[in-house]
Parts: C-alpha cells; sequence; structure tokens
C-alpha cells in the first residue's frame, strides 16, 4: 500500500509546487518617492527604474515619438537576458529590466513580444534550439510572474543560428547565450 501512496502523493505535491494562482505579482518601486502608477486596489506597481514610468509619463519630446522603449536611458532599451554555460536560469541582474518590460506590456495590453531564445555553437544543433527555447520559457515565465498575460508573450529558439558575435572566444560565446526581447510592432 505504501508503495503506491508515497509516489501519488509525491506527484501531487510537485504538481502542486508548479501551479501559479491569478493573483497579480506585486513590483515595489524603485524611486523611493513612494509613487505609484495606476489604480491603487490592484497592487502592482509599474514604475521603471530612476522614476521614469514605463508608459512614457516623464519622457520629454525629444524621444522617439514618446516611446520609452527607445530612450537609451530607459531599462525597456535593455532587451538581452544573458545566460551561463549550459544553463537557463535567469540571473537577478536582469530584475529590473523585466519588471520594466512587465509594466510596459501591462499598460498596453495591445502590445506582443517575442521572447527569442539563443544558443552559443557548442553543442549539437539540436540541442542548442532545446536549450534555447528553455531560455526563452524562462523569460516568459519571469515576465508572466510580473503579471504579464500569457496572450501577450511568445517563445522561440533560434538555437545557434542568430549569433551576435560569431568568434570562437569566450567572450563571444557568452554574447550570444541570450534570451532577447522583441516588440511586435518594432
Amino acid at each position: 500500500m505504501n508503495k503506491i501512496v508515497w509516489p501519488a502523493l509525491l506527484a501531487l505535491t510537485l504538481s502542486a509546487c508548479g501551479t501559479t494562482g491569478s493573483t497579480p505579482a506585486t513590483v515595489e518601486s524603485r524611486t523611493g518617492d513612494g509613487a505609484t502608477s495606476g489604480p491603487a486596489t490592484s497592487g502592482t506597481e509599474t514604475t521603471g527604474v530612476a522614476g521614469t514610468g514605463v508608459a512614457g509619463s516623464a519622457m520629454d519630446g525629444s524621444q522617439a515619438a514618446g516611446d520609452p522603449r527607445k530612450d537609451p536611458a530607459s531599462p525597456l532599451s535593455k532587451r538581452s537576458v544573458h545566460f551561463d554555460f549550459d544553463s537557463f536560469v535567469v540571473k537577478d541582474e536582469y530584475r529590473p529590466m523585466l519588471e520594466a518590460h512587465a509594466g510596459y506590456l501591462m499598460s498596453k495590453r495591445d502590445a506582443r513580444v517575442i521572447l527569442q531564445g539563443n544558443a552559443d555553437e557548442r553543442g549539437s544543433r539540436e540541442y542548442n534550439l532545446a536549450l534555447g527555447q528553455k531560455r526563452a520559457e524562462a523569460v516568459r515565465k519571469a515576465l508572466a510572474v510580473l503579471g504579464v498575460s500569457e496572450a501577450q508573450m511568445e517563445a522561440i529558439s533560434f538555437g545557434e543560428e542568430k549569433p551576435r558575435n560569431e568568434a570562437d572566444t569566450e567572450e563571444a560565446y557568452a554574447e550570444n547565450r541570450r534570451a532577447d526581447v522583441v516588440y511586435g510592432d518594432e
């Protein structure tokens, strides 16, 4: 009897750990002024890093059509999440960037992103395609935890097919191990 109960209990426990509720993630303000954007009842903060609202409210007219994604000072202009060798774990250093993209996507419900996973040239073509997909999915899951709708995101893999740097050095390999955030309207 125990041989049946324990594995079933373990399977149920693991499946429960993998589910997420529908409660939106709370994103803390890093501006220090305590200001929040959006409805007070949502509990979701959409202010970007350095107090420049992700919707472009604090942008001046010098930006390309007021789009904060084109402002080099905005975290929205950063589009790549880099990974360690043979890994698809999103590092903590990319949290501010992902929070900014999540805030932007939640404020623009019609915006769509394609998350493009990439790998360096080491490994087989099939392995690199699978690793690129896992990297894109890791970024998709991170954005989903921050409140982005699944309908706004698509995760795809290019494997080793779109290198950013074609040199055979460790620096080039590190540059190619990434997931890129590409907006559908760009």
